[in-house]
């Protein structure tokens, strides 16, 4: 493959900063890092330095954090998406987010490839290449895990050394982690054999919920057509409100997930994720649309969900269909406004109470005091319409053989005329 600039997904990390000079000695071009703000906080201090010195010509730093909470993670929130029970995606939003900005740079820069650091066995290189596909599809695409010999931390170390990249002295972690604003993932290390289960000391943005306060705390989340808009009655901006969050669930010992997923790619893997803030706001949400949307329409949406979250789970954000499901989703939230009460304690999340004023739930209704509402009398013609396949089932079984599928009558005991 002939390049001449690359655009390189960088972290700062072991892997990225030695992917620099391995792209100059193997392709001869010039590599342009470029590292997205999802909310690393600390990560981020000191890369543009170290990119430097690792020898590419220029680092690009965007604060993303905003746009990837206001349009990856609000709408794959009230799409209800979740990936098999329990993961609620903070990795498979990021990814297309920061190809697509890869794309950009590409583009402004005229480089000809884009360069990842992800591994072959994984979900994100399916991730950043099906959205570089998408918006780009002429940009080369450089996996360095599927080409290099580069096979332990000790190769990439002495690779490092080879060709002066700063690598800090400090201990490695044993477990692999994926930071943004909405979750921080963990893999490896003890997680490896999922029996184990994970010591207290991997979190970082949860307390245990032993050591979490003794006494509840109750927050109102408000809520504007499907988006948090307002932690207690003060607006605040996605980031902020997400800031907040995350502190208060992480506090309680909200928003910890331990699972064992089915990659993209085949094999099973084990993770657990922190997800504070995201919890909160999912149980929130849920309790909102629980009066704010109308029987058939929740219960189709429940459907999409599952669609939905396998469609960004495996990538395919910059998709006809996933457009198509999130105007279905929109419309679902065009009514879902209106403020949860949430009580927090020791990793728990109870729904204290919910209000809308497009609620349609009506205590007057609920309570069957209003005839003209609902009359009892019209329950018997309602049950003899909704059981009649099941009855008309049992009778032809019984009359031709005697027996239905679940039981066998006595009908000595009937009198018959």
């Amino acid at each position: 493959m002939q390049v001449n600039k690359v655009v390189l997904a960088y972290s700062g990390g072991l892997d990225t900063s030695v992917i620099v000079p391995w792209l100059k000695e193997n392709y001869g071009c010039e590599v342009v890092c470029f590292t997205a703000d999802l909310g690393q906080e600390e990560e981020l201090d000191g890369l543009e330095e170290k990119a430097l010195a690792s020898g590419a010509s220029k680092l690009y730093i965007r604060d993303l954090r905003e746009e990837f909470l206001r349009d990856f993670v609000f709408p794959t929130m009230q799409a209800g998406a979740i990936y098999e029970r329990e993961y609620l995606l903070g990795t498979s939003m990021a990814r297309p987010l920061i190809a697509k900005h890869m794309v950009e740079i590409a583009e402004e820069e005229g480089a000809d490839a884009i360069s990842h650091g992800c591994t072959g066995k994984g979900n994100d290189q399916v991730r950043f290449e099906l959205t570089v596909m998408a918006l780009n599809p002429k940009l080369k695409t450089i996996a360095p895990w599927r080409e290099w010999d580069i096979r332990s931390r000790e190769d990439a170390l002495a690779y490092a050394k080879k060709y002066n990249v700063p690598v800090a002295v400090t201990e490695k972690s044993i477990y692999s982690r994926d930071r943004n604003i909405f979750h921080l993932s963990h893999e490896g290390g003890l997680l490896e054999n999922p029996w184990n289960e994970p010591e207290q000391t991997m979190y970082q943005l949860t307390s245990s919920p032993e050591d979490a306060p003794d006494q509840p705390e109750y927050v109102e989340i408000g809520f504007e057509k499907g988006n948090p808009v307002s932690i207690n009655g003060e607006m605040l901006d996605p980031v902020t409100l997400f800031t907040q969050l995350n502190k208060l669930a992480g506090k309680h010992g909200i928003g910890r997930a331990d699972i064992v997923e089915n990659r993209l790619v085949g094999m099973k893997s084990h993770g657990v994720y922190e997800t504070p803030a995201g919890t909160l706001l999912l149980k929130a949400h849920q309790a909102l649309e629980s009066i704010c949307l109308d029987k058939h329409t929740m219960h189709y949406k429940d459907f999409v969900a599952v669609k939905y979250a396998e469609l960004v789970y495996n990538g395919m954000w910059y998709t006809r269909l996933r457009e198509a499901l999130d105007s279905f989703v929109k419309v679902t939230q065009e009514l879902v406004t209106g403020v949860v009460r949430l009580k927090l304690y020791k990793g728990n999340v109870i729904i204290a109470g919910r209000k809308s004023p497009y609620s349609l739930y009506r205590e007057d209704y609920a309570s069957f005091g209003v005839e003209d509402v609902y009359n009892q009398k019209d329950a018997e013609g309602f049950i003899q319409l909704f059981g009649l396949p099941m009855k008309v089932e049992a009778l032809l079984n019984i009359d031709g053989g005697g027996k239905s599928r679940y039981r066998q009558p006595d009908y000595s005991k009937f009198k018959r005329d």
